[in-house]
């Protein structure tokens, strides 16, 4: 009897795997783009997720730098694990819920705030356009995916800054729900005032990004990213300095970041909408924060910084916007550079300038906030109505001098805290023709004692 001896199975190729690919997943340039968006939305879900955690602790080592002590140093190497100690403490707490509350809607109310901050950044462009050929090993050949072009983002959308806005205000949602389903007095107060300030502060939020539409001429934000870099035009920010401005300190009126944060000011109300909430209920209002401040850093990143783009000039001597999987890693990393360097900027204004009265909050929205964005979206349309379109940052130079001047013109709010004179005080002292007279040489001057 003769021993048959099995033949080793043959290596498979990459090229025999294209049989085993259904033939409902043909390669066409939809499917490939919608394959594209579901990995760089599981990408950038866990990126950002990771950023928050890590941003919290950029945040108190900022802090701690500002203020001249050390900061977080203990857990881990250089304190990087402190994150995690942090996760912990929040899974590890008691979850506990108030009597009285309406536990239905107290549960719901995190969820409610969580969801639009997770889906908002779902438009964002991330990278430009990967040549699908340029796949290393072969991979190209191999799917049949030669020749097509997909996008670097979660979603491509052509209303995309429609989206985003609107995504972007549910968030009030939560807040309010929240700060209503708590039965706590100090937490109603923290949604009334987040209600109202994210309704006022979206009003010069949309009128400062039609500036950039105009000028752009598009809602897509491959388009706006395009109007900035290959020499048709310099970044939004150097064009429209002053819708800058007023679109970053409406981001940070939308986060509820210092000194906009009058719906969680600890001097008042303890702290907030979210003074009932405990453990993972409370850290996901904490989350969603960071979560809307590292959306609206990118936000603002795609309108005013060029995208990926590194000639604010707007030159030819720039990333260019279609290429393979390197310039894609290239264009990444820049684009999470100026979403870093923006959320540390924020970071640093709460630690720079003190928060807000409410009165003052509102009036900074209505008689300054949106009139000058109105001024501005006017300046805009009648530049680009005229041609204008590579002098469109002497209309920003305009909107200034219009506000300056024109200003202290406009009927003004009465100061409803205006000072009383009280006897015997150094700062509002009662002094003659006041109805009360002090003779006492302390009421009637300013000086210290």
């Amino acid at each position: 009897m003769h021993r048959v001896i099995p033949r080793m199975p043959t290596p498979m190729s990459l090229n025999d795997l294209s049989q085993f690919i259904p033939s409902w997943v043909a390669p066409t340039p939809a499917f490939c783009q919608f394959v594209t968006g579901v990995v760089v939305i599981v990408i950038m879900l866990h990126v950002i997720l990771g950023g928050c955690a890590y941003g919290i602790m950029l945040e108190r080592k900022l802090s701690s730098w500002m203020q001249d002590r050390v900061g977080p140093n203990r857990v881990g190497p250089f304190g990087l694990l402190q994150p995690i100690a942090d996760g912990l403490k929040f899974i590890m707490k008691e979850e506990f819920t108030p009597r009285g509350v309406d536990k239905a809607l107290f549960m719901l109310a995190p969820t409610l705030i969580m969801i639009p901050a997770m889906v908002g950044f779902a438009i964002i462009p991330w990278g430009g356009i990967l040549e699908l050929s340029q796949l290393p090993f072969g991979l190209a050949n191999t799917l049949g995916v030669e020749g097509i072009t997909v996008k670097f983002a979660g979603a491509v959308v052509n209303v995309g800054m429609v989206y985003l806005l609107a995504v972007a205000s549910l968030g009030v949602y939560g807040v309010a729900l929240g700060g209503w389903a708590s039965n706590s007095k100090f937490s109603f107060f923290g949604g009334l005032r987040a209600g109202a300030q994210m309704i006022s502060y979206e009003i010069p939020m949309g009128l400062s990004l039609l500036c950039v539409v105009l000028t752009a001429g598009t809602l897509e934000p491959y388009g706006i990213i395009a109007a900035q870099t290959g020499g048709h035009g310099a970044w939004m920010i150097l064009q429209h300095p002053v819708a800058a401005i007023i679109f970053y300190s409406c981001m940070l009126a939308e986060s509820n970041r210092a000194p906009f944060d009058m719906a969680e000011a600890e001097s008042e109300l303890v702290g907030g909408y979210h003074t009932e909430y405990s453990s993972m209920r409370f850290a996901m209002f904490f989350l969603a924060e960071y979560f809307h401040m590292i959306t609206g850093a990118a936000f603002f990143s795609l309108l005013f910084l060029g995208g990926w783009s590194l000639n604010p000039l707007g030159g030819t001597l720039d990333l260019p916007l279609q290429g393979g999987p390197l310039l894609i890693l290239a264009q990444w990393a820049v684009m999470l550079g100026k979403v870093t360097a923006m959320v540390a900027f924020a970071m640093a204004i709460r630690w720079t300038l003190p928060r807000f009265r409410f009165d003052q909050l509102m009036r900074l929205a209505w008689e300054g906030m949106i009139p000058t964005s109105l001024v501005m979206l006017l300046i805009t349309a009648a530049f680009q109505y005229m041609g204008w379109n590579h002098f469109i940052w002497i209309g920003s130079l305009l909107c200034i001098a219009i506000v300056y001047f024109v200003g202290p013109m406009l009927p003004k709010q009465v100061n409803p805290n205006h000072r009383i004179g009280m006897l015997g005080s150094r700062f509002s002292p009662v002094i003659e023709g006041d109805g009360l007279v002090s003779k006492h040489p302390v009421a009637a001057s300013d000086t210290a004692i």
